[in-house]
């Protein structure tokens, strides 16, 4: 009888036909047994299902197609349910993991019994340039309680556990929490982590584990306000569903600390812009 995989990476693609490859061999170069990767198109235009050909023929690899609608969750919730491994990170088609972090990842896992993980990451540009090397992880640098995790990052105004490539999870744990969670377009990650959180602890992965891409589409001020609204909406939602994690307080301090971690985003994005063009 075939052993289930350990490990389950899972990419929901859509037009990532120029960073694909990267972000592929970035998974299927990792040392680590017992892994699985689950590649999905989402109705891409520019030749992303036909990169993921190259990889047809490795056996660890199952190569899927998504029907066009439905938002980044769609694609995401697909590749999850055709996941087997008992931990599970989703890479998204532009990021990248690196060397080591999969196997280290798993086994603070299964160390520490943690719900999730996350690491530090490097922000790089669309060619792959870092511009913020080492980010993430601020106030997060010991084990604790998932809810802990997150009254921290509410109380932050953004989020401290990070982009996806930099999260490991129990795919138990997230299929238990109704998988990816897609109330808060903008927050399809961080609602979700909150949902698997509050029913278990968290251990941080203190490595640099992964690269998050960064494109024009983010520069946008009008972006950075509905982000804004979103998030304060969210730091409701989780009041209301768990008021044993968040406080009326915590919620307060989360919403001031949110508008002014959007002036900073409007700054920060004005001299990146400058930088990157």
């Amino acid at each position: 009888m075939t052993r289930p995989p350990r490990i389950s990476v899972v990419v929901p693609a859509f037009n990532n036909a120029r960073t694909l490859d990267e972000t592929l061999r970035s998974v299927l170069d990792q040392d680590v047994d017992g892994l699985e990767l689950v590649v999905a198109d989402h109705a891409s235009s520019d030749g992303t299902w036909e990169v993921m050909q190259r990889f047809s023929g490795d056996p660890r690899v199952t190569l899927l197609r998504t029907d066009g609608g439905g938002g980044a969750a769609r694609n995401w919730n697909r590749v999850t349910d055709a996941a087997t491994g008992t931990f599970l990170k989703l890479v998204p088609g532009d990021d990248v993991v690196r060397p080591g972090a999969l196997a280290r990842q798993a086994d603070i896992l299964e160390r520490s019994g943690a719900v999730l993980t996350a690491c530090r990451r490097d922000v790089v540009d669309a060619d792959g340039r870092v511009v913020m090397a080492g980010w993430g992880l601020k106030g997060l640098s010991r084990p604790m309680s998932g809810a802990e995790a997150l009254r921290r990052t509410v109380r932050a105004g953004r989020n401290l556990l990070g982009e996806p490539a930099a999260i490991m999870m129990r795919r138990d744990a997230l299929v238990a929490a109704g998988g990816w969670f897609d109330r808060f377009s903008y927050l399809i990650d961080l609602a979700s982590y909150a949902r698997v959180l509050v029913g278990g602890g968290f251990s941080p992965d203190p490595e640099v584990g992964a690269t998050f891409r960064m494109s024009d589409s983010q520069w946008s001020v009008a972006l950075v306000d509905a982000q804004t609204a979103e998030a304060r909406a969210f730091h409701a939602w989780l009041r209301a569903e768990h008021p044993d994690v968040l406080s009326e307080s915590d919620r307060r301090a989360g919403d001031l600390r949110a508008g002014l971690m959007a002036r900073a985003r409007r700054l920060s994005y004005r001299v990146l812009k400058r930088r990157m063009g």
